[in-house]
């Protein structure tokens, strides 16, 4: 009689190296844990459909109510629609990538994160509207990384219903959504490109100078209407990463810093800034 085969054993389970586990050997996960996926496909794709949000009204009708830069004719009322849609496809791609997302541990610092969140706010309101005035002095304009300014309680007025909805939408994408996906985007993974070609075993909070210089670099060629603002805020944040090397703790420092950035938009109504 034939002995019973032996059951094979389950296969390991394909997952990136987690936080602390950098000495041991790990494998590029395939999937939702894949690194690349966790890593950039919740900002590519906010990035790629924010491309088609067109910019505010300017002083030359035929540049007024275009895309930022795909210069298609999209009217500048359209706005809502599209950020809502980009909000929308942004949440289902971090629904797909949760479980890699779910290999930090879920701890925060939270006096010295939201610290940084708070300090953050009044240096990059400050140095913002310092800048847009040295600008305004010298006569230099910059097109590129205008920000969509629409102000829903103005221009949906008539339909006040649909304004403290749309402004609800975007205090969520502003406060909960953004410091996810560009934190996990640019220190997650910008920063840690530069430490090693394989990144994903890189301990995150582990940096060389470059990857330093380019945790500051990559964010202000993101934000150039708010170059001056982002230099010091972005070199504040990779402090708090490099005092906790923990992801959680930038996200919940750049979420303050976001919640209370729109707070202060709607007080004072300088919706240039968002």
């Amino acid at each position: 009689m034939n002995q019973p085969s032996e059951a094979p054993a389950p296969p390991e389970k394909s997952a990136f190296q987690s936080v602390g586990a950098a000495h041991h050997s790990a494998q590029k996960a395939a999937g939702r844990t894949n690194p690349w996926l966790v890593f950039l496909l919740p900002f590519v794709v906010y990035m790629l459909v924010g491309s088609f949000e067109p910019s505010p009204p300017s002083a030359t009708p035929a540049a007024a109510g275009n895309s930022s830069w795909l210069h298609l004719d999209i009217p500048y009322s359209a706005y809502p629609l599209i950020y809502t849609l980009k909000i929308a496809l942004t949440v289902a791609a971090l629904a797909y990538v949760w479980p890699g997302l779910r290999q930090f541990p879920w701890r925060v610092n939270w006096g010295l994160a939201v610290g940084i969140g708070v300090v953050g706010v009044v240096a990059w309101v400050l140095l913002a509207i310092f800048q847009r005035w040295l600008m305004d002095r010298l006569g230099w304009s910059l097109a590129l990384g205008t920000r969509s300014a629409f102000n829903p309680l103005e221009q949906l007025a008539d339909r006040p219903a649909l304004a403290y909805a749309f402004l609800a939408i975007r205090f969520f994408g502003l406060a909960l959504l953004v410091p996810v996906i560009e934190e996990f985007f640019l220190r997650g993974f910008v920063m840690r490109y530069f430490v090693h070609q394989d990144w994903w075993i890189v301990r995150f909070g582990t940096v060389n100078r470059l990857a330093v210089v380019l945790g500051t670099a990559v964010p202000v060629l993101m934000h150039p209407q708010e170059a001056l603002a982002a230099a010091v805020w972005f070199s504040a944040v990779t402090w708090l990463m490099l005092r906790t090397h923990n992801i959680w703790d930038c996200v919940t420092a750049h979420a303050s810093t976001n919640l209370l950035m729109g707070i202060y938009v709607v007080a004072s109504g300088t919706w240039w800034l968002m």
